[in-house]
């Protein structure tokens, strides 16, 4: 994705407002794929690098960010590409729906952060089946927070979910591989190349400067490098996850893109 968006970048001579919810966080690079000055090729990047790792940066926090350059993009004739890999962004952001805006209960949050992840998504069928079928194979932290909304809120997402009309006109794009191997080929190379960059040394320093925070633990390629520093498995375990926990989520994306009717993905 970042290599055909800085292409069609350099061909429209124009900028590119990132739509992933890694790459947000200062200091999470190699785990999170993040493009370097030099990958960049000089193309202008939006919402790179903006939060601490601290900071519980939400849907709607991209949301705000994501418009208030876009509309600088076009003030300035250009025409703007949004690339990366979070649905829910793309979402919010380009079909224009209107999820509702609710301030985080951490209290409630970590009650239903001690439960496991099946037993949330039972607890989500049954208050709001129709966020369950979209968020079923979306990871914990999601779900928890449709669950924190939807008990604060004390109504289903879905009935406030409601779709406006689209804010602008998109075009979507998506790489096409030739098959399911190819891409976990890709993955399991990209996983060697960010051992190679320093993913180890790269967790060690995150993990001193900000401790055991929930955005850096749960992230993967840092959570899997943790479990190795902690005695827990060995490094060619650690990694084996850290590619399995990749393809999952790659699979997650695919589920989420393929749902879209105007993409043509060949995988």
């Amino acid at each position: 994705k970042t290599a055909m968006a800085i292409k069609l970048a350099k061909e429209l001579d124009t900028e590119i407002v990132s739509a992933d919810s890694r790459l947000v966080y200062k200091g999470f690079d190699i785990a999170a794929a993040k493009p370097d000055m030099e990958e960049r090729e000089g193309i202008p990047h939006h919402l790179i690098d903006i939060v601490e790792p601290e900071f519980d940066y939400s849907v709607g926090n991209y949301y705000d960010d994501a418009r208030k350059a876009i509309y600088d993009i076009l003030s300035r004739g250009k025409t703007p590409i949004v690339a990366g890999g979070t649905g829910l962004y793309f979402r919010i952001l380009l079909e224009n729906y209107n999820l509702p805006r609710v301030e985080a209960d951490y209290k409630l949050r970590e009650m239903l952060d001690l439960k496991e992840k099946e037993e949330l998504l039972e607890e989500l069928k049954v208050l709001d089946n129709i966020t369950y079928e979209r968020l079923k194979d979306a990871n914990k932290r999601r779900i928890v927070r449709a669950l924190e909304v939807i008990k604060l809120l004390k109504k289903p997402i879905s009935e406030m979910d409601i779709q406006k009309e689209p804010e602008f006109d998109v075009e979507w794009k998506m790489p096409v591989l030739t098959s399911r191997q190819d891409l976990y080929e890709r993955i399991n190379k990209r996983v060697d190349i960010m051992v190679e960059k320093g993913l180890i040394e790269e967790t060690k320093y995150l993990l001193k400067k900000h401790g055991r925070i929930k955005n850096f633990v749960c992230t993967i390629g840092y959570q899997e490098i943790l479990s190795y520093l902690d005695g827990e498995c060995t490094l060619e375990e650690a990694l084996e996850k850290l590619k399995q926990h990749t393809r999952n989520y790659a699979k997650r994306q695919l589920t989420w893109f393929r749902k879209n009717p105007e993409l043509e993905i060949n995988i």
